[in-house]
């Protein structure tokens, strides 16, 4: 489906580039089969120009404002440049190439010049609050979506300057370009060190425990680049799964320290000199604007409000984390052949855990995978959840193209009946393996957003990094992958069930600290019996799971709880550190970085070697190359929210259509058109309360 509402073409453009023209395929799917590099920077260039031409006409317009020539025109505006760069910046970290870099490079301040004219635009500013006010005084009855709406503008005009002075609004454009340019250069930096840190082994005893699968994907990486052995590449996060495996502790360490040393090891990788001068750029930027530092700058656009309610909440949790991570490290170190007050490296930690899960649980990675390949997951445990739901079926369209050959098209379909397709809702495609061209870690992206205004049905992307194995084998997953598969389908559906009028509300459109609520909530259905029973079967044999253990998977989830906590809620207090500083007090040294996050963690009451934090400064991509900065905290802030709701699934009955029902028409459907805060509270009947959360991860 495609917008009934296009803009004309900028002359400019040669009609022949794939972007000219809203897309012929479902949806609006982009032909990647067509697209060719060389086709964005033109269509993105052009569509800039005829974005800015619209805005004009918008700020120009010699009638009052009113919501149809000012607020409907804005949302019907940059159609062209929205297809292009949404194609683009899918690509870019999923499949990225040195000319895709060198267009981001290029690109990146003009992006950044683009959104400051508009932001900073006094005449379209005066039409917006012309509307505001005629609301306020009563003049003019708004819609509650397109009340909301205004109330955002306000606020985003605000938050960009557009009460500054002149001057004062251009050095903050500088600050705006210096600062995309920045993080565009340290998501290239991160990407080339991670390749140059895998770990060649070229003696396969140094191996052993490795699952013969894990072994073969890790000879197929290392011939991928033409190397002889067996590569072992790296994940974005610190501790790597394969760690679990490993029996070889000199093996072990190899992986950890490559993995901690990413972005600080000197020569053109190094990210350190990036990282230090963001930081205090956007202090720089938020002192601009009347904050304290960034991160209240962040916080005071979030759900979170301020940077002493973020503070609060880390600060209560952090203690409680620790002490438990310390009494996993004491059983640990047991294990291990040690005492309890011996210590745990941190190499060490996941190998050993998994002989506690062995003796204490009966569990491991390598005896579960088996049972979790993909197919299965994806198709008797991801979409089957989504089905008894939301009323979804899923039926995969291998002759859509994607951007990549690994890529999988889906087409969902909604409230389907037995036998019956039910009515097309959107596209899902799954690109979920690692390879050299693509950014590690996990994500949602959107190449169609969903809108009734614009008569858009959503075409939403989930990115893994799972390691492929050789062509014909299977590909068996551990738990993390499983649990990461349904959390990052969970910002799917918030993306294909919006069910929005304005293009800018739609589905993921939410503050940071909030957007990570729902795909929380998803998880929740692989640990379901009724679910994990599903796909949790023998990839060769067809035998189930045995059933004691699921009932011990279920009852071990407390268990390693102290560790996760504390590696996630360093790193949050890693990112408050850097951005609740002032310009002046930011290191000026590459050499102060490290020291300076050592004596933030020790601050913060999280400086526990055995567990460092899930990102370091050097390679914390969610923060300095992403959208995370002072935000890292939301998967914490989120979880409250998600705890609360799974605690209302199971007051409710649980895995039913009726939840399903209240939980998408409620809260996934209204996206970004009213306070996500609300939308909560009307499906849960009362604002949330932590005390779940405290229980889940073992901090009561």
């Amino acid at each position: 489906m495609t917008s009934t509402h296009e803009t004309t073409t900028p002359a400019d453009l040669d009609p022949a580039n794939p972007f000219a023209a809203p897309s012929a395929l479902p949806y609006g799917l982009p032909d990647f089969s067509v697209i060719r590099e060389e086709h964005y920077e033109p269509a993105i260039l052009a569509g800039m120009a005829a974005h800015r031409a619209e805005v004009e006409a918008i700020a120009t317009n010699p009638e009052p404002a009113t919501v149809e020539n000012t607020l409907v025109a804005l949302e019907r505006s940059g159609q062209l440049l929205g297809r292009a760069a949404r194609a683009y910046f899918n690509q870019l970290p999923s499949d990225s190439t040195p000319g895709l870099e060198d267009i981001q490079e290029r690109l990146a301040p003009l992006f950044s010049a683009h959104r400051d004219a508009i932001n900073m635009d006094a005449r379209l500013h005066e039409r917006v609050r012309a509307l505001a006010d005629a609301a306020e005084a009563g003049d003019l009855d708004l819609e509650p979506d397109t009340a909301y709406l205004v109330e955002k503008l306000m606020t985003q005009f605000k938050r960009s300057g557009i009460a500054l002075s002149l001057g004062d609004q251009d050095t903050l454009r500088e600050l705006n370009a210096r600062i995309t340019s920045l993080e565009a250069s340290f998501g290239r930096k991160l990407l080339a060190g991670a390749n140059e840190a895998g770990v060649l082994v070229t003696d396969e005893a140094e191996l052993a425990g490795l699952s013969a699968d894990a072994k073969a994907g890790a000879r197929a990486a290392a011939a991928a680049r033409g190397q002889d052995g067996w590569l072992l590449e790296m994940q974005l996060f610190t501790h790597q799964n394969v760690l679990a495996s490993l029996e070889d502790a000199a093996t072990r360490e190899r992986v950890q320290s490559a993995s901690m040393a990413r972005g600080a090891t000197g020569g053109e990788n190094d990210t350190r000199e990036v990282l230090l001068e963001l930081a205090r750029l956007r202090a720089h930027h938020a002192q601009l604007l009347g904050y304290e530092h960034h991160a209240a700058y962040i916080a005071a656009d979030a759900t979170a409000g301020t940077t002493a309610a973020v503070n609060e909440m880390l600060g209560r949790l952090a203690p409680a984390a620790v002490a438990n991570a310390r009494r996993e490290a004491a059983d640990l170190a047991t294990v291990g052949g040690g005492s309890p007050s011996g210590g745990v490296a941190a190499a060490d930690w996941s190998y050993l855990n998994e002989a506690v899960r062995k003796e204490r649980f009966n569990l491991d990675d390598a005896a579960l995978r088996p049972y979790l390949e993909l197919e299965r997951v994806l198709h008797d445990g991801v979409f089957k959840a989504a089905g008894l739901l939301f009323g979804l079926s899923f039926v995969e369209r291998p002759d859509l193209p994607g951007y990549h050959p690994d890529v999988r098209v889906f087409e969902v379909f909604d409230a389907a009946e037995p036998g019956e397709p039910g009515t097309g809702l959107g596209l899902f495609l799954g690109d979920f393996y690692t390879r050299e061209s693509k950014r590690g870690g996990a994500w949602m992206d959107s190449l169609v957003v969903q809108s009734t205004l614009l008569g858009e049905k959503p075409v939403v992307v989930n990115n893994l990094n799972i390691v492929k194995p050789p062509a014909g084998d299977p590909t068996l997953l551990v738990w993390d992958e499983v649990t990461t598969l349904f959390h990052e389908f969970g910002h799917a559906l918030h993306g294909l069930l919006s069910d929005v009028r304005y293009p800018s509300q739609s589905g993921t459109s939410v503050p940071r600290d909030f957007v990570e609520y729902p795909s929380q909530v998803n998880e929740m259905w692989s640990w379901d019996p009724q679910i994990l029973t599903s796909f949790a079967v023998h990839h060769t044999t067809g035998e189930p799971m045995p059933a004691q253990w699921v009932d011990t998977m279920l009852a071990s989830r407390i268990w390693g709880e102290g560790f996760s906590t504390t590696e996630y809620l360093a790193a949050a207090l890693l990112d408050q550190a850097w951005h609740q500083l002032t310009p002046d007090q930011v290191p000026t040294s590459v050499e102060d970085v490290l020291p300076f996050e050592a004596a933030a963690l020790a601050a913060a009451g999280v400086d526990f070697a055995s567990v460092p934090p899930r990102y370091r400064s050097t390679y914390f991509n969610h923060i300095f190359g992403g959208g995370y900065s002072a935000g890292y905290y939301s998967y914490i802030w989120s979880e409250v929210l998600d705890a609360d709701t799974v605690q209302w699934y199971a007051e409710n009955g649980g895995l039913t259509r009726e939840n399903g029902e209240a939980f998408r028409r409620k809260l996934l459907a209204r996206g970004g058109s009213q306070d996500p805060l609300v939308s909560f509270a009307d499906l849960r009947g009362r604002a949330a309360e932590i005390t779940p959360l405290l229980e889940r991860r073992g901090l009561v």
